[in-house]
């Protein structure tokens, strides 16, 4: 017992206070305080109420506090104690078909859940030697995804989107229609209207009860914001260690680094590129990196990046892209056609399509990629009416299976493919 009592004590220090010496922006400076980085301190405010805020860094004698509400109350000579040293959260079976906050607060308003389990926001990571090699598929439902960039179950593919091309819907779709046993979708920095939206339309009762939601939207602290990407990843993390295949869905990772940015530079981080300080590139692989397969069971990661601007080598989209096993493009172009998925099959790639499908298979999506590229080389040519039948078979072919690969290609988002249907089409289509 005393053994256990050290243990504890050693983890949250007894007693352990300060004061608040200034306020700058959001940033806390409170002196006295040697609390770790991470940690959780409270505040108490004038109002008699307790304001919870985290320690983000040092600055001299100080330690800096980012807050997880209003500053209202808050004076110099605030006194602050430290609440938690160790950022955990509670786990359970019982959270399929709940939605909550970053905190791990219900937001549902149904009654609380009985959670067993105590799980770290900040594991270890896999080590390398210890991940299998991923060889099995994934069925996403997506027709488009499955015959051209089949997923393998372990595997993390970005989908790099523009603002309102359907990437949410995308989202929607792909956590209804998997194979996986269990979704963890965690939504960052969405607008407060979109995350009901989303719930109800996109995600549906059938996805919501096999789901779980965590919800961080874009009024929410940044501190909250980046704290509901390690809860929802450690609830994944959970999942798949009792041995299911877990489909982790994050909308969107260009939140996260935002978040990240936010609070790099409130603690004095300088920036680097483009605004962004070094912390959040080094912050990225080790968040990305905790999906994937182990002999328990697997994560497999969809990570949405909102390209800024359209432009796909901004930083946060070239650093995500070289991290991750492969991407989905969605095409602006495509989507004002009213072409969904607005899948842009020339642009993305699935790294693990090759160890997960057959040789058939492969080489019927090889052909198809073909004709697309024919199609799109000679576009400049057949829209001016310049280009003549015969001069490329290849063109030739894909104009005469236009109508075809289109249907292939589009999908209602309330339809729902298996594997072995988009493999057969496929090789329908090109033979």
């Amino acid at each position: 017992m005393l053994a256990l009592e050290d243990h504890v004590r050693s983890i949250l220090p007894v007693g352990l206070t300060g004061r608040v010496t200034r306020i700058v922006g959001l940033t806390v400076s409170v002196s006295g305080f040697p609390a770790p980085l991470g940690s959780i301190a409270k505040l108490e405010t004038e109002q008699g109420t307790i304001l919870e805020a985290e320690v983000v860094g040092f600055s001299g004698e100080e330690t800096l506090l980012l807050p997880y509400g209003e500053l209202n109350g808050v004076r110099r000579g605030t006194r602050a104690t430290l609440g938690q040293s160790v950022q955990g959260a509670r786990v359970g079976d019982a959270l399929l078909g709940r939605i909550i906050n970053g905190r791990g607060r219900f937001l549902d308003g149904l009654p609380p859940a009985i959670l067993p389990r105590h799980v770290s926001l900040q594991s270890s990571p896999i080590s390398p030697m210890d991940r299998p090699r991923i060889c099995d598929a994934l069925a996403t439902g997506v027709r488009a995804i499955d015959g051209l960039l089949t997923c393998g179950k372990g595997q993390r593919l970005g989908i790099f989107s523009g603002s309102g091309i359907g990437k949410s819907t995308l989202l929607g779709q792909i956590a209804r229609s998997t194979e996986a046993d269990v979704n963890v979708v965690v939504l960052i920095g969405e607008r407060g209207r979109e995350v009901r939206e989303f719930i109800e339309r996109d995600l549906g009762p059938e996805g919501l009860a096999r789901s779980v939601v965590v919800v961080a939207t874009g009024d929410d602290p940044a501190v909250l914001r980046l704290r509901a990407a390690y809860l929802g990843t450690a609830i994944a993390e959970f999942f798949r260690d009792s041995g299911r295949d877990v489909l982790l869905v994050m909308d969107s990772v260009t939140r996260f680094a935002l978040a990240q940015r936010e609070i790099g530079l409130a603690a004095g981080e300088p920036p680097a590129t483009r605004g962004y300080p070094p912390s959040v590139f080094a912050m990225l692989p080790r968040l990305l990196e905790r999906s994937g397969r182990t002999s328990s069971g697997s994560i497999t990661g969809f990570y949405t990046v909102l390209v800024e601007g359209d432009d796909p080598n901004e930083p946060i989209s070239d650093a995500v892209r070289g991290i991750l096993d492969g991407h989905i493009v969605l095409s602006r172009k495509l989507a004002q056609r009213s072409h969904f998925p607005a899948i842009d099959v020339l642009a993305s790639i699935s790294r693990l399509m090759s160890e997960v499908t057959s040789g058939e298979h492969r080489d019927a999506a090889a052909s198809l990629r073909h004709l697309l590229a024919a199609r799109e080389q000679a576009d400049d040519l057949i829209s001016i009416g310049a280009y003549q039948n015969g001069s490329n078979p290849a063109v030739d072919a894909a104009l005469r299976l236009e109508e075809p690969i289109r249907k292939f290609l589009q999908q209602k988002s309330t339809e729902r493919a298996t594997l072995d249907e988009a493999s057969r089409q496929l090789k329908q289509l090109v033979n």
